[in-house]
This record gives structure tokens, sequence and C-alpha cells, in this order.
């Protein structure tokens, strides 16, 4: 058995393509399938299989139409309620991809039906004997958070959890390689999950602490005690999923005409600004917002995040930032955005004022702030309660356009944990008509330039 890696780091999310050297099962494959179809003729394989461990929370999948392009089986939980056809899978149903044997165990704890899928090879050779696939249950030190269905069910689901993970060691031999969906930087984990490249069960029963604490109501404790806030787009997903979505469109479109980029500026339309944040804040278009592109896997998740759901958006940037943007943005559902194809603004709309604001660093606040200025920390609010600038102000940046009037009228310093954050918070507060300073520096650099922090005293 190989198993070939279909890494979404954007989202923090892995799908795989397992095969025999003939046949090959898809697993949690994300709605750009073309990545996932060129994996497969790059190894001279036939996708036969396509599988979900679950509907998904935080990206449309693309499992429907790669089944239908490949005319292969698509393989969905039968407790699932979706509204198109699929093999229904029934949880302890062995089948088989070729030689792999592949067992559907029942994991619920990330949502109700989840399932993993243990593979097996009796011929592997020198390849991978065995392999879960686990999903959103057992992530490499964590777990799958479980409060994305409900309130009244978090708990529960926690329990459920601690039971499924336990169920993966028996149903698995402890060499067995472990291929977590979600836990590399997805908000889907609970706790900081380990980014490690590879692991296996029988390493994760020795350091995972959902393995290794012997209570399972301390256990569950804990992990209530550490759910954080996720995106609100997340809310949309589940539900396009069990309709089935439809293609991704990755085409870059023409670029706008100048006088239509005006008019989106002038009615208030979301005009989204790839360049770094430096260019951004030297001159930009009066009512355009900064989401920097190429810093990792920040921009999906935050501009999905921040900006409403389905309204008119307008890329603006380089054609290759463009592209990937279309291409990343189409994986939470911001479909077909418009595009203003280039990295000089005035150009671009040459009838719309030009604006600036500043950048400094930690020195640069302390040199220059005056009192009665306000330092706005926009990381979340568990991060701002582990150490904070003393006196700062503390504003999510998924919370800062709907309480842009709890800000005073002083000017106003932004920071975050790098700088990204801040960037896009800084965008905001000018198009708001606020005096910003944006702070891009990293906050562990803070005490050292001589800013006073506030910390949590020891648990």
């Amino acid at each position: 058995m190989d198993v070939v890696v279909v890494e979404t780091t954007q989202l923090g999310d892995r799908s795989y393509l397992v095969h025999d050297g003939t046949v090959a099962l898809v697993i949690d494959p994300q709605r750009d399938t073309d990545r996932v179809e060129t994996a497969a003729r790059s190894a001279g394989v036939v996708i036969t299989h396509v599988a979900e461990t679950h509907l998904h929370n935080d990206y449309l999948t693309g499992g429907l139409l790669l089944a239908r392009h490949q005319n292969a089986r698509y393989l969905v939980n039968a407790a699932d309620s979706v509204s198109f056809k699929r093999e229904p899978v029934v949880p302890g149903e062995t089948f088989k991809v070729g030689r792999l044997s592949v067992k559907p165990v029942a994991t619920p704890g990330h949502t109700h039906t989840h399932l993993a899928y243990v593979v097996s090879d009796p011929d592997a050779g020198t390849g991978v004997r065995q392999a879960v696939f686990s999903g959103g249950s057992l992530l490499y030190g964590s777990v799958g958070r479980t409060d994305l269905i409900a309130p009244e069910d978090t708990a529960g689901l926690a329990h459920d959890q601690y039971a499924s993970v336990r169920r993966l060691l028996a149903e698995a031999a402890p060499e067995a390689i472990l291929y977590p969906t979600h836990g590399f930087g997805s908000f889907c984990s609970i706790g900081p999950a380990s980014r490690i490249p590879a692991s296996t069960i029988g390493e994760q029963a020795a350091t995972n602490h959902a393995l290794t604490d012997p209570d399972e109501d301390h256990f569950v404790r804990h992990l209530l005690t550490n759910i954080t806030a996720y995106p609100s787009y997340y809310a949309h997903m589940s539900p396009l999923n069990a309709v089935g979505p439809g293609p991704a469109m990755l085409e870059v479109p023409e670029s706008l005409e100048p006088a239509e980029l005006e008019r989106r500026l002038e009615a208030g339309e979301w005009v989204v600004d790839l360049r770094n944040r430096v260019a951004f804040a030297a001159s930009h278009l009066r009512g355009s917002v900064a989401f920097e592109y190429g810093t990792g896997s920040s921009f999906t998740s935050y501009l999905g995040w921040v900006l409403p759901w389905n309204q008119p958006l307008t890329l603006l940037g380089a054609h290759a930032d463009v592209e990937k943007a279309i291409r990343d943005l189409a994986r939470i559902g911001f479909d077909s955005p418009d595009a203003a194809v280039g990295e000089d603004p005035g150009a671009l709309a040459p009838g719309a004022s030009l604006v600036h604001y500043p950048i400094t660093d930690w020195t640069g606040l302390v040199r220059d702030r005056t009192p009665g200025e306000t330092v706005l920390d926009v990381r979340r609010t568990e991060e701002f309660s582990a150490s904070h600038v003393q006196g700062a102000a503390n504003v999510p940046l998924h919370e800062l356009l709907l309480r842009l009037d709890e800000l005073p009228d002083s000017r106003i310093w932004v920071h975050c944990t790098s700088g990204y954050r801040a960037n896009v918070a800084a965008s905001l507060l000018h198009r708001a008509g606020r005096d910003v300073v944006l702070i891009d520096a990293l906050f562990r650099e803070a005490a050292d330039a001589g800013v006073e922090l506030t910390r949590a005293a020891p648990a």
C-alpha cells in the first residue's frame, strides 16, 4: 500500500490517495479535485472509491464531483442525511479496494456520524501494511473539536471522542500509520495539535492526552475548557456538503475596467488587496482592505471569518496571487470573485483616491505613542489572556467589524502575534475613518523593546 498526501496548508487539512499500485481510494478530497487526479495519474492508478470520514465543517468537499468524474463509488456514512446518491457505509462492514481491505469504524465525537477507516494490505512488501485514516477523530497530539454541531451536544460528543480514540487503538496495530484529515493548523482541532510530519497509533497511545488520560471526566473538562472560537463560515460548510457542492470555478476573470472598480469602492463593496502589508500601508485605494496573500495559512481562514458571507468580492493583486486566492476561496464557498489584476492600485482605478497609514515596530510604539492613545490587540481572547501589552484593549479580529463603535476616537496602535491579523485590522479601521498605526512586529519581541506586559498567573 502506498499513501499519497495531498496537503492543503491554507486550511490545515490533508486529503489522501491510497492505492495498491493499480486502483485507489481517495479519502476526504477538497473541492479542487484536480490535485488528487494529478496525483493519481502520477502514480499510474485508477480511482475506484472516494470516501468521507464525515460531513466537513471547515471546507467544501470534492468527493461527489470526483466520484462522478472518475466513475467511482462514493462512500458516505449511511447515517448521514444527504440529498445525493451515495454508497451508504455501515461501520464494521469491510470492503475491498483492489487487494486492500478497508474497515469503516464508528468514531463519533467530531460529529455524531464520524467514521475512521482502517486500511490493511495483506501483501504490503516494503509499503505500508496498515493505516488509519482518522479524519477529525484522533489527531497528532490531540483530537477534533466537539462543539461544531450544537452547544447542547458538545459535552456528549466529548465523551464520545474519548471512547472513539480508544476504539481505534483496539482496531489497529500499534505500528499502523495514522493519517488524520485535520490538525495541521486547522481550527477543527481542540488544543495545539502537534505539527509533526507522521505518527503511528502506538506513538499516539503513548503521548496523546486523549489516550494517556485515564479519567474520562477529566479529559472532557479539559476539552471543554480549551474550546476556542472558530471561523464563522463553518456554519455554511456542512449544510452545503450535505447537498453536494458544485464544481470549483478556478479561472481568473477578466480584469475589471477602472470605472467599475471605482464604482465598487464608492459603493462600499469589499475590495480585497492581496499585496504585502508594507506596500498596502504605503499606498492603497480608499475603501479597500488588506488580506496579504502568500503568508502561510492565514489568508483563507481569516478572510472567510472576517468578511460577510455571500457578498460581492473583488480581488486586487498580481495575476499569480489572484489565481491562487480564487482556488483557496473556492474551498470555503467564496465562489467566482471578480478581479482587478495588477500591482499598481493607482493604475487600476485612476479616479479613486490613494491613501496610506504608518507602520512601526515596538520601539516606535514606546517612542512615539502619546498618553490617551489606544493599543489594540486583535489576537483571540485566549492569546490575550495569556500575555498582553499593559493597558491594551482586546477586540479579536473576527469581531472587529461588529465592535468598531466600542473603540475610542483616539489614535489606535494595532498589533497581533506576527503582524498578519494586525494588517487586516488596520485596513478595516482605516476604511472606517480611524487614525491607525500598524505595529508590524512579532509579539514575542515586545518586552525586549521595553513594552510593559501583563502575564497570566501560573495555573
